[in-house]
């Protein structure tokens, strides 16, 4: 990859297409919706100029809280043309997560989709800044809001999408993405055009292939894959969401040949029944995100030809990966690309050498394809920029070869199903029920790979607190995917004498003890499972 220019960026690749093969398909969505390359610049630059006759301009922070759909994606296109910068909000944000996003971006309009006005309205009152909700797909009024409340209909009438936009520089913002916190709040990653634009595992399809794309656009991953399928022309096949009872059913029908994978998105196709026509499909390469232990195994069942080993993260885009012409290890993220430079360190900066086990840290070759740090949080970013690099947070080892191996999340973060989940804020929420003194929460591994999110909590005195009682609370306060699957109440935290910080080490030893209960069976773990769990 050469130094990202303004011509290799998405909006100026899709507008490009419009242009040069306007009627070339860049959209199938499986509710039958169809859209070319054409179709979908004229929808972003609608976009673009309906946001300007509201009053969004060049610098504005926008919110942005919509489904996987293709108006999520437009509208984010349609503020870059202004030269407005996205902040996406996570769909299952609600409560005091919702507000502090929300509050912390600084932004004066907030586009949501209509399912989501109900999380709106408990937090609202709590943001004196938003000025305009914009109600993209509702047709009649909105009422009981005190701000202004744009409908769809009035957004997008009498509208004619102008021409005179300048696109974005690769310097320029693309987004603010909020990535989980772990000692603390969330943050928000200020991530450049040009880190947007500098993946590289499309070099794995080619065009006329299809992928599948059923991430969320408030996560990196989302928009990478519409960046990938524009810069390779492939056709984009997207579902709001993951589905294992009709992903080979779409895979079939629509003839999908690439598809991007969570680790537990792949197990539970794998514990589907075996099936003799399991290999008759068109899917021709997967990429794992993590790579998980049963992909050989995967591949030979499902009839798969290739796989892409990656890494990246919010902050860094895309490491690692294997060239296509080199044989890559599955167990391994892969080799890492000729843009950067790794290193492997002690916890003083210092390299260690192949096999040995320490942080990955991390800097680029080219001006603007990493974070241009965290939004209001001049601390964090000081914290991770140490020594000229940037401090990943993740353990990794790498081999003779070059090849590396992701071990672990050095820092306290949980992933569950996808979702980078922050302890801190896990154990914000349990803390605020009025029964619970304090709480810790910890990762534990789960059946179908990455993590399953246990509390463990001290009730406040004379409380009579049940487990399932606090879970019932949490389920009605929390995103849904940081809800806790097991929960054990003791009657004091381990801590260390100097600081009073929780020893978390200790609560992983024995995670799933006779003292655990299990939200998914309403049951202690042994009466269920017969024997302890473990943590990885």
């Amino acid at each position: 990859m050469d130094s990202v220019g303004r011509e290799g960026l998405l909006p100026n690749i899709i507008a490009r297409h419009a242009e040069q093969r306007p009627d070339q398909v860049f959209v199938e969505h499986v509710d039958g919706r169809v859209i070319t390359y054409s179709q979908f610049h004229e929808d972003v630059l609608r976009w673009a100029t309906a946001l300007r006759r509201l009053g969004v301009s060049r610098g504005d922070n926008v919110l942005n809280m919509q489904p996987n759909d293709p108006n999520a994606y437009q509208s984010w296109l349609g503020l870059a043309w202004l030269g407005a910068v996205e902040v996406p909000l996570n769909t299952a944000y609600r409560g005091k997560i919702l507000q502090y996003t929300a509050d912390w971006s600084d932004a004066r309009v907030w586009i949501v989709s209509q399912r989501y006005l109900d999380a709106v309205a408990e937090v609202i009152g709590d943001l004196p800044k938003i000025e305009t909700l914009v109600v993209w797909d509702a047709i009649e009024p909105v009422t009981g809001f005190a701000q202004r409340v744009v409908t769809g209909a009035e957004l997008f009438d009498g509208v004619v999408p102008a021409r005179d936009f300048v696109p974005p520089d690769p310097w320029d913002l693309s987004c603010i993405v909020w990535t989980s916190g772990t000692t603390g709040p969330s943050k928000g990653v200020m991530i450049p055009w040009a880190e947007m634009s500098s993946t590289e595992f499309q070099r794995f399809l080619r065009p006329g292939d299809k992928t599948y794309h059923f991430w969320a656009p408030f996560h990196l991953g989302g928009k990478s894959i519409v960046f990938i399928a524009a810069d390779v022309q492939v056709t984009l096949v997207m579902r709001e969401t993951f589905s294992a009872g009709k992903f080979w059913d779409e895979v079939r029908a629509f003839g999908i040949t690439h598809s991007l994978f969570s680790e537990a998105m792949a197990q539970i196709l794998m514990v589907a029944p075996v099936k003799d026509d399991d290999a008759d499909n068109p899917l021709r390469g997967i990429t794992p995100y993590p790579v998980f232990a049963q992909v050989r195994k995967f591949m030979e069942r499902f009839g798969i030809e290739s796989c892409t080993t990656a890494y990246g993260t919010t902050e860094v885009g895309q490491l690692f990966l294997y060239d296509e012409d080199f044989p890559p290890v599955l167990e391994a993220c892969g080799r890492l690309r000729d843009d950067f430079e790794a290193r492997i360190v002690d916890a003083h900066d210092y390299p260690l050498g192949p096999g040995e086990i320490g942080e990955l840290l991390v800097r680029s070759k080219h001006p603007w394809v990493l974070n241009a740090g965290y939004y209001k949080m001049p601390q964090k970013t000081a914290e991770a920029w140490v020594n000229g690099w940037f401090h990943t947070g993740d353990a990794f080892k790498y081999d003779e070869d070059g090849n590396f191996y992701f071990i672990d999340r050095m820092r306290d973060s949980i992933r569950r199903r996808g979702e980078n989940i922050s302890s801190f804020e896990v154990e914000s929420f349990v803390i605020d029920h009025p029964d619970v003194d304090e709480a810790a929460a910890i990762a534990v591994a789960s059946a179908l790979g990455e993590d399953d999110v246990k509390v463990v909590a001290v009730r406040a005195p004379g409380s009579s607190l049940t487990e399932a009682e606090l879970l019932d609370w949490l389920t009605e306060k929390m995103p849904r995917y940081m809800v806790p699957r097991y929960l054990e109440f003791v009657t004091d935290l381990p801590k260390t004498d100097a600081t009073m910080k929780v020893q978390k080490a200790k609560l992983r030893r024995d995670p799933l003890n006779d003292n655990t209960f299990d939200r998914e069976t309403q049951c202690m773990v042994p009466a269920v499972a017969g024997t302890k769990g473990s943590n990885r």
